[in-house]
């Protein structure tokens, strides 16, 4: 079965190939502002719609002008790219999918453009990435692949960090799993507790880097603005909101691997994260344990090891309900409560694997009669 998969290393470009990077970037952030402010002017003075062709073949003319002529530096492919992202932009306006599109500005610190791979222009060169006009550039590839890259798009983080994620079109076969059924109930003290009473402890790692990332947060409220030590603290800060987010990528990358592999079906909760978030008590917490991100890795890993993820309805009363007899104990709504005895069938439950039992029964339910 052909499809598409995502494929980031970190690569070093050399001096010249870092300014060519960040005027890249700086261009394709210019292309997209200046046909946004087109395609505007264009509907509020004349009340027409200027379509992705009619601004390529505009992009072509400006090129043209000594005074845009920087344009014909970079990858033109690039440019492309950012007038079919402002074209995207419009069109999810359009549908009512986001809100109007907003200009790119260059205050935030990360940046990224994609191009396409034409004539083999983005390949694998030994330990190198070739890519165009930037050419050969020292990456760190930590993993392998066989397919077709269809193209690349190339980051700098916050922190003057380079990616380079490469979407590649290849023949994937599934992986074997241990064919066991689980049922999951995710939480902010334990990170999961399963049906099979098992549980994974959260390990709240912005609580624990939150003393350092203050203290570095008050360096930099001390900085002269637009100074070089401003900007020096400023990547430091940034530095630790990335170890913040490696580390929590990393834990949920091994533990969602680690249940696709042991697993055929995998039943969750179908939660509101975003409404959940509204609770300023919880949101910070609910922020830091990721459970979308989790969700999302369970979802796509699960294809490659031909198993497959269940939900079931957010309303649904989990906890509350014995996975025993059935009876809804409506007591259970205080969170307090970790522990219960079932009034009707007198069996004695842990809350969180109560519901993770019910998360089972409940997908596998409603799976056969779908």
């Amino acid at each position: 079965m052909e499809s598409t998969k995502g494929y980031k290393f970190r690569i070093y470009p050399n001096k010249t190939q870092t300014d060519l990077i960040n005027r890249t970037l700086g261009s394709c952030r210019f292309v997209y502002n200046y046909f946004l402010t087109e395609r505007r002017d264009s509907w509020n003075i004349e009340h027409t719609s200027i379509t992705y062709n009619q601004t390529a073949g505009r992009l072509t003319l400006l090129k043209r002008y000594d005074e845009y002529s920087w344009l014909k530096e970079v990858d033109s492919m690039a440019l492309q790219e950012a007038l079919r992202n402002l074209d995207a932009s419009f069109q999810n306006f359009f549908q009512r999918r986001a809100k109007y599109p907003r200009y790119k500005s260059k205050r935030n610190h990360f940046q990224s453009y994609r191009t396409r791979n034409q004539r083999n222009g983005i390949r694998i060169v030994g330990n190198r990435i070739k890519l165009p006009k930037i050419g050969l550039v020292k990456a760190k590839l930590s993993r392998e692949f066989d397919g077709r890259i269809l193209n690349a798009t190339i980051s700098r983080t916050a922190s003057g960090k380079y990616y380079v994620s490469l979407c590649v079109e290849e023949k994937i076969n599934a992986l074997p799993n241990g064919g066991r059924l689980i049922g999951i109930d995710v939480g902010l003290k334990e990170f999961y507790t399963d049906s099979n009473g098992n549980s994974v402890a959260n390990p709240r790692i912005l609580r624990r880097l939150s003393r350092k990332l203050a203290r570095e947060q008050r360096k930099l409220a001390c900085k002269m603005p637009s100074s070089k030590n401003r900007e020096l603290q400023r990547v430091r800060v940034a530095r630790v909101h990335e170890r913040i987010a490696d580390i929590r990528k990393d834990f949920l990358h091994q533990l969602s691997t680690r249940l696709v592999r042991e697993n055929q079906t995998i039943a969750v909760e179908r939660l509101r994260v975003k409404n959940m978030m509204r609770n300023h008590k919880l949101a910070k917490a609910i922020s830091d344990v990721s459970w979308s991100e989790f969700f999302r890795m369970l979802e796509y890993k699960a294809k490659s090891y031909g198993g497959e993820v269940l939900k079931v309805d957010t309303f649904y009363p989990s906890s509350q309900t014995c996975h025993v007899c059935g009876y809804q104990n409506k007591i259970i709504k205080n969170l307090s409560v970790r522990k219960w005895t079932c009034p009707e069938c007198g069996m004695r439950h842990d809350r969180d694997v109560n519901a993770a039992r019910n998360i089972l029964a409940k997908a596998l339910e409603h799976n056969s009669v779908a």
